[in-house]
């Protein structure tokens, strides 16, 4: 079953170039990820210190396969140690099932 990630931070003004280019580092290693099928990132216009990353994987599988690989670990670690904490993922599923 397919599955969507929302991943929301807030990223301090003067951190925010080096963060973003940390964010497309990600992206470009999820795309060649088993089970990605697409990936978006936003940024609020009325609080620009927040970003959504909202994920697709075909599967709640696949995106733990993803979060357990040290590639993005390492990435990871590096936007946890700039925003001073740790990241933290809601995952949805598609429809009204259980």
């Amino acid at each position: 079953m397919a599955i969507k990630v929302l991943i929301k931070r807030r990223v301090p003004l003067e951190k925010a170039r080096e963060t973003i280019t940390l964010f497309r580092q990600l992206r470009i290693l999820a795309t060649a990820q088993e089970g990605y099928i697409s990936g978006e990132t936003l940024r609020s216009l009325d609080t620009p210190e927040e970003f959504i990353v909202i994920s697709a994987w075909q599967s709640a599988q696949d995106w733990k396969n993803w979060l357990a690989s040290q590639q993005r670990k390492e990435i990871q670690s590096k936007i946890d140690q700039l925003l001073g904490g740790e990241t933290s993922y809601d995952i949805y599923h598609y429809g009204f099932s259980a």
